[in-house]
């Protein structure tokens, strides 16, 4: 059932939020809203349900029908990516076919991560070949050990990049030695490495890697697509005065306060942020003017 087809992950792709109406219903109005934006940015594609968009926290309808709706309003021709990932290999199929049914170009499977211990080298190598075995779109590892605690290792990367079905790496943990060593060991043209957030998109592009999916797109795409724009216009003075830049905001809508501080954001920059889903809780008044002092001095003024 696997497919080889090749999808082109180069460009910038924000992890899209998903709004949320006072009582925690999905505001699909906003997310419409959200999108007529979105789509003015010259962005690769979206990524929807990366760790932004709260996916833990949605049913799986609810997940199938945001990628539907994504699909039907972005631009022909922007890649879709999808999460898919669950805690069982059985699910995580089952969950990437659907996603592809929905209008998925590719899907990104996150590392499963409940019985921690257990998730060794082996274990995930036989668990990522086997959906990829079976999944009708490419797949795309996601490592994000900040969420996980799962850091995938660099030989089950190198060993998985050989399967004609996995086209890609997310790599959030932000080591740019192992983003370094993984371009290395994985040069061939079917395996693309996005970096996982802004705060290290410019060295990874340095380095090999096609674009980066990053929090900070969300609100400051123009500035994003304009960092990768200028590393592939050989303008690296630029590029390197706008990565200095976008270091501190993004460190405080992805470690530093999460979803909560992305969604505030958002808020301030005229897109829907609105409410979060239960028990995620939004951002405090003093957390919020830190976060909005980090913008205004690096130059981005809410």
């Amino acid at each position: 059932m696997s497919c080889s087809k090749k999808v082109d992950l180069s460009g910038v792709f924000p992890p899209i939020t998903t709004p949320f109406q006072e009582n925690e219903e999905i505001a699909w109005d906003k997310l419409g809203e959200n999108m007529d934006k979105w789509n003015n940015i010259a962005f690769g594609g979206y990524v929807v349900h990366g760790s932004n968009g709260e996916y833990p926290y949605l049913s799986a309808d609810e997940k199938i029908e945001m990628v539907r709706r994504v699909k039907e309003m972005a631009p022909k021709g922007k890649v879709i990516m999808a999460g898919a990932g669950c805690e069982s290999t059985r699910d995580t199929i089952d969950m990437c076919n659907k996603m592809a049914d929905a209008g998925a170009d590719c899907v990104l499977v996150i590392t499963p991560s409940y019985y921690k211990g257990a998730m060794t080298s082996a274990a995930l190598q036989q668990h990522y070949t086997k959906v990829a075995d079976a999944s009708s779109v490419p797949v795309v590892l996601y490592s994000v050990p900040a969420n996980t605690t799962i850091d995938l290792a660099p030989d089950a990367i190198i060993s998985l990049s050989k399967h004609p079905n996995i086209i890609g790496l997310k790599e959030s943990g932000g080591d740019i030695s192992k983003i370094g060593n993984l371009l290395h060991k994985t040069q061939r043209d079917e395996f693309q490495i996005l970096a996982g957030s802004a705060g290290f998109l410019l060295p990874s592009l340095m380095l090999g890697a096609v674009g980066g999916v990053c929090a900070l797109a969300n609100v400051l795409g123009d500035q994003v697509v304009q960092l990768h724009a200028l590393y592939k216009e050989g303008k690296m003075d630029e590029a390197l005065e706008l990565q200095r830049k976008l270091i501190a905001p993004n460190g405080m809508v992805t470690r530093g306060h999460g979803v909560p501080g992305l969604k505030a954001t958002l808020d301030w920059y005229g897109y829907y942020g609105g409410p979060l889903r239960s028990p995620l809780q939004p951002v405090s008044q003093s957390a919020a003017d830190i976060i909005k002092q980090s913008f205004n001095a690096s130059g981005f003024n809410p």
